[in-house]
């Protein structure tokens, strides 16, 4: 199996074996902790051999630097099919994620499993936003007479 694609977006869709993705990430700011980012979407292109044809099972997790899970891991199934004359098949995936809530800022990890085995992890930075820096007011000196 080799995986074609795997990023965090904020949309995404799948259709008739062509994935449409709007604005890649791998940040995330917010005035606040905890974060609550609203909606984003993760997808997938997998592309299997003939030789792997079958059910497979996929699980995701989003996880903390202390390993800890930010949402219960997802997982499902995959059944991998061929035609006569396929050497390879593609599985697209869309996950859609809404109101995702990082109870700190860090660097948090998105990992895929495929069939028990861990086989990528994306980074994901949530950081605090800065407040802009503010002028003093100005003195009585600086004042226009």
């Amino acid at each position: 199996m080799d995986i074609e694609l795997f990023v965090l977006c904020d949309a995404a869709t799948e259709m008739g074996g062509k994935m449409n993705l709007l604005g890649t990430f791998d940040t995330i700011t917010s005035p606040a902790m905890p974060a609550v980012h609203p909606h984003c979407a993760l997808a997938l292109r997998l592309r299997f051999y003939r030789i792997e044809e079958g059910q497979h099972s996929v699980r995701i997790n989003i996880a903390d630097e202390d390993g800890r899970m930010v949402v219960p891991g997802l997982e499902g199934n995959l059944m991998i099919r061929f035609g006569p004359q396929d050497r390879s098949a593609v599985a697209n995936l869309v996950l859609n994620l809404n109101q995702l809530k990082f109870d700190k800022a860090g660097e948090y990890s998105i990992n895929l499993a495929m069939d028990g085995r861990q086989e990528k992890s994306l980074p994901l930075f949530v950081k605090l936003r800065e407040k802009p820096a503010t002028l003093p007011p100005p003195s009585k000196e600086d004042s226009p007479s």
